[in-house]
């Protein structure tokens, strides 16, 4: 299928003109235009994380997809992660199946233990059963995945009998699994014969080619189904580096000290974003010549079959996302295929 190339987003709470936070209502809204001009320029997936805090305004990422789903006509549209541990795993492929109908077949998931745990007090899990819930859902959700009936047991949900669930895709559903950088998840994915996206917020691509590696040994082994691989990265573009620095720092500052207070993070500071923008890191924002040049490599060196965006982070204006979007599909990716082609 060549190198796909996907924009991702949790919805954060951006600010407007006049520096006042916009209303969660607003923000959705702002989303599907921003997933429309996606589906305009190109770009290959749309991902829609869920949350449940107040610094993100999508918890129900389905319903938002339905509406993009509604107002574009190629782009693939999914989840950046669906938690599926604190949901039911009937659900989600329900949810998804008719998302897949409503787009024509466009719908995949992501899958995700959630590295945000404020949806397992909210819908009744208890944190000790983390890794539980997940082992137990995901290997339900595959049984799901065969569309035939069910028979199924464990102690973290009611047990089936025989159980059909409808409704059922046209092709089937793409399903990958969120991973950050665990070799006992790496593993786990393999073995249930599905696609592995790595989530990269620290530090250089280069050091997760080790559980690339590991996920394509563990495939062989099990005698899955190898699927490409896929990186999911924070960013930000515009025509200049300095511009688009100084348009994403504000965000990046505002994300890593919220989320920072709660887990015992050092304050952001731009020394460590000019880090995390350089070659060793893991923001890929700048210029698109800039850009275009790290997903190449990061491409190249973890051997990809697709590179994610995630492109909203903290209070980014709507309008620096649509510019950067608009980028992204016209500038950077025809860059980064030309980068690609070229070595061959």
């Amino acid at each position: 299928m060549g190198i796909e190339f996907g924009l991702d987003t949790f919805g954060d709470i951006t600010r407007n003109a006049d520096g006042e936070l916009l209303t969660g209502a607003q923000t959705i809204r702002n989303i599907v235009a921003q997933a429309e001009l996606a589906d305009t320029v190109g770009v290959d997936f749309f991902g829609v994380g869920e949350h449940h805090r107040a610094e993100f305004a999508v918890s129900a990422p389905e319903m938002v997809l339905a509406a993009i789903a509604a107002r574009t006509t190629h782009i693939r549209l999914g989840t950046a992660v669906t938690v599926l541990s604190s949901d039911d795993p009937v659900r989600v492929f329900e949810r998804f199946s008719t998302l897949d109908a409503l787009s024509n077949g466009r719908a995949e998931v992501v899958l995700g233990r959630g590295s945000f745990i404020e949806s397992f007090p909210l819908f009744g899990y208890d944190l000790r059963d983390y890794d539980a819930l997940f082992e137990q859902k995901l290997e339900l959700f595959v049984d799901l995945l065969k569309e035939e009936p069910v028979t199924w047991s464990g102690t973290m949900r009611a047990s089936l009998e025989n159980a059909n669930v409808f409704p059922k895709t046209e092709k089937g559903l793409r399903t990958w699994v969120g991973v950050g950088g665990s070799p006992e998840s790496v593993v786990r994915v393999a073995r249930h014969g599905l696609g592995l996206m790595l989530a990269i917020i620290g530090g250089s691509a280069a050091r997760f080619k080790p559980f690339v590696d590991l996920y394509h040994r563990s495939v062989a082994s099990f005698g899955t189904t190898s699927h490409p691989v896929s990186v999911h990265s924070p960013g930000h573009i515009a025509e200049t580096d300095a511009e688009a620095w100084d348009a994403a720092y504000s965000g990046f500052e505002a994300m890593n000290n919220t989320i920072g207070r709660e887990r015992g993070w050092p304050v952001y500071s731009r020394a460590r974003f000019q880090n995390d923008i350089g070659p060793e890191g893991a923001i890929y924002a700048g210029s698109p010549d800039r850009v275009a040049a790290k997903i190449a490599d990061t491409i190249t060196t973890l051997g990809l079959g697709r590179f994610d965006l995630k492109y909203a982070t903290g209070t980014l204006s709507h309008e620096s996302m649509m510019r950067s979007i608009e980028l992204y599909g016209t500038e950077v990716i025809p860059r980064v295929k030309r980068i690609l082609d070229a070595q061959d």
